[in-house]
């Protein structure tokens, strides 16, 4: 995205009359953002305001914890491979609502983070000026964020449907909700569920988690067979810098060597981790459930650029999705931290929607039968 950097404190959009200019208190009444700059970035970013897979000497850890890299470096900590030996699973039925809405199926949502520095607030105001089906709620700094009741409200205020919850597992929400991983998720599950979201967006533990990541796969099994909700694991990558590289997930960055019911595949992270999107499209099958859509050259970088501004194929996996009958939510999570003002930030994520509807609705209709049915687990 060739844009100029600028401060933190972008001017926010113009304020609708309908809308608060800002946020919500803890108990879910409207109330101005808190002085002292916007929260941290719901990703990593570098000191050009670019989103990094990491950098020593990254930016600070929220209050009371020790600096970091922005997504967490610990070199003497050690990891839990993945056990081959572990017995294949089957899949359960899983239902394929199909609601009536004004665009193709599936329905195109978007993320939170996409409007940073900006609050979750004016992420649900921009969604709905804009005219997205959804939200998908990213869960870190930003307390109206973990506050069900005040999502609830914003949902209800702008009309815009919560369709996923992405859990606090980056490094800068280590403490967001709990600092244990799995309570984390439980409560995840528990806003999608009271907020009628379908998904719940999960990353693969850091490797230095080690408890954590050795009973993850089975863990989140045994969490997906206690609700109708999905726990949709996301493919991550290899964090590099200069010359070096480092396998900072467990079992694996790439999501697909593993076991999941449900996978998210993010296009910016392909892009950083070098792999081709559409061959592990491939390899997640119908266990595909969830789609992080953004664009990237391949940098060391996390980029989360506007769709067809990089070389990923975004218009191929969206066209695919289509023919394929795929029955989850495609999510708009693209980096708009340089936009030099809120009309511009609105335009980027205008045209990263009109991109996706094109292509959702270049490809024919589902060949029937195509989404393959599932049985039950073991």
């Amino acid at each position: 995205m060739a844009l100029t950097t600028t401060a933190i404190g972008h001017p926010a959009p113009p304020a609708s009359p309908r809308t608060p200019p800002h946020g919500t208190d803890r108990n879910g009444d409207w109330a101005p953002r808190t002085p002292g700059g916007p929260p941290h970035p719901p990703h990593g970013t570098d000191h050009d305001g670019d989103w990094a897979p990491h950098a020593p000497g990254g930016h600070p850890a929220p209050p009371g914890g020790p600096p970091h890299p922005p997504y967490g470096d610990d070199h003497n900590a050690d990891w839990a491979p993945h056990d081959p030996r572990r017995a294949p699973r089957t899949l359960a039925p899983v239902a394929n609502p199909r609601d009536d809405v004004r665009t193709p199926d599936p329905k195109v949502a978007l993320s939170t983070a996409s409007v940073y520095p900006e609050s979750t607030a004016t992420a649900f105001e921009i969604a709905a000026r804009l005219g997205y089906d959804g939200v998908e709620v990213m869960v870190w700094t930003d307390p109206v964020s973990q506050d069900i009741e005040a999502l609830r409200r914003l949902s209800d205020y702008h009309r815009m449907p919560i369709l996923a919850v992405h859990a606090p597992c980056l490094l800068i929400t280590q403490r967001v909700w709990s600092t244990d991983p799995w309570v984390k998720l439980q409560r995840a599950r528990a806003a999608a569920e009271k907020l009628g979201a379908s998904t719940v967006v999960v990353h693969p533990p850091f490797r230095w988690q080690r408890q954590y990541a050795r009973g993850f796969v089975d863990g989140v099994w045994r969490m997906a067979n206690e609700t109708d909700v999905r726990f949709a694991v996301e493919n991550m990558y290899p964090w590099r810098y200069r010359d070096r590289e480092m396998q900072a997930y467990a079992p694996d960055w790439d999501v697909t060597k593993d076991d999941y019911r449900h996978f998210t595949i993010d296009l910016s992270h392909a892009a950083t981790s070098r792999t081709d999107a559409l061959g592990m499209v491939d390899r997640m099958g119908d266990r595909l459930g969830h789609v992080h859509l953004a664009d990237g050259k391949g940098s060391a970088k996390d980029e989360h650029l506007v769709p067809g501004r990089g070389n990923q194929p975004c218009a191929e996996v969206l066209e695919h999705l289509t023919r394929t009958g795929f029955d989850g939510h495609v999510v708009i999570e693209v980096n708009t931290r340089r936009a030099m003002s809120g009309a511009e930030r609105e335009a980027d994520l205008a045209e990263a929607l009109a991109f996706t509807r094109e292509h959702l609705a270049r490809s024919a209709s589902p060949v029937p039968g195509a989404a393959a049915t599932r049985t039950d687990r073991r």
